[in-house]
């Protein structure tokens, strides 16, 4: 299964999987499993960190060394994704989530998000 994680779900997964649904924590630890980390995810906690939010200290070059290392692929950001996004339905105003969302469609990967107004999506969802 082609997997793409969330920002907070991505979070959760490198430093607290406690956080995950015992569901989810097999699913992404399975062999099986492709799993994938968007640029976006790592934009917004550099952007979210700088703001001083407390969910988001975390150093993103860190973080995205040791996803790699960990065996996730780095999804960067296509301009088919951008162009996907003025497609999407208004059911969320995040940028970052809807950029997921729209990756998530056009790539044909099912997301792994916590977020309600995300798993509205007409996209394959997984929810933590």
């Amino acid at each position: 299964m082609k997997l793409l994680l969330d920002t907070h779900v991505l979070l959760w997964a490198a430093g607290n999987p406690d956080r995950l649904s015992p569901k989810l924590r097999t699913l992404v630890a399975s062999p099986e499993s492709h799993l994938f980390f968007s640029v976006a995810s790592l934009w917004e906690i550099v952007i979210k960190h700088g703001l001083g939010r407390s969910d988001f200290r975390v150093d993103a070059s860190r973080l995205r060394r040791s996803l790699v290392e960990n065996g996730y692929d780095e999804l960067p950001v296509a301009g088919a994704h951008a162009i996907a996004v003025q497609s999407l339905p208004r059911l969320h105003e995040d940028p970052f989530d809807r950029m997921l969302v729209a990756q998530a469609i056009y790539e044909g990967l099912t997301l792994i998000t916590a977020d309600k107004a995300v798993a509205r999506y007409p996209v394959s969802i997984l929810t933590a």
